[in-house]
């Protein structure tokens, strides 16, 4: 069984210069300054104490929900990343959703890095590297709030196809989908 699959994983190098890393305690300091960013506070609400997110971290790291990951692009820390199994979430309530299924949610924490096409990058990059890592993975699932233009172009642009709108308790969502045939 692959480290993916049993929710942990080392330093991953992805794609186009972007590597993915678990995140740690030490991480919520940058993390808590990303999440408190207008351009991502909007779609995360999120924007927690330092010490809610090393908790956060310590609490994810600890389960088998989540893995939270920070991605660096050419050694610069840019952005957070969650992978999730489908199964634990909740969002297994809205899709006939497969045991296997991953989902991500992710935010460029950088201002002057968005807009740049990063988002879709790592986008397809993180997908990819899943598909690789857990074999038995059918598809990687994303809920992107539907308002967020931006963020549902990179998701498709990245792979992702759109299944439907769905109504999550704080935002309408487009369901999306990469499957592993892309």
């Amino acid at each position: 069984m692959t480290a993916l699959a049993e929710g942990s994983c080392g330093s991953l190098h992805l794609d186009d210069g972007l590597d993915l890393r678990p995140a740690v305690a030490g991480d919520a300091p940058t993390i808590a300054l990303w999440m408190s960013r207008p351009h991502v506070q909007r779609w995360w609400r999120q924007d927690w104490s330092v010490e809610r997110w090393a908790q956060q971290i310590a609490e994810q790291s600890a389960g088998e929900h989540s893995l939270p990951c920070v991605v660096s692009l050419d050694s610069e820390q840019l952005g957070y990343v969650e992978l999730y199994r489908v199964r634990h979430d909740r969002i297994a309530d809205y899709y006939e959703y497969d045991v296997h299924d991953w989902g991500v949610h992710v935010a460029i924490g950088e201002p002057a890095r968005t807009g740049q096409g990063i988002g879709r990058r790592l986008l397809a990059a993180v997908a990819a590297a899943v598909l690789r890592a857990d074999p038995r993975c059918p598809r990687v699932v994303a809920e992107p709030d539907v308002t967020n233009v931006g963020s549902v172009r990179a998701f498709a642009a990245a792979g992702f196809e759109t299944v439907g709108e769905i109504d999550l308790p704080e935002k309408k969502a487009v369901l999306m989908m990469r499957p592993r045939s892309t």
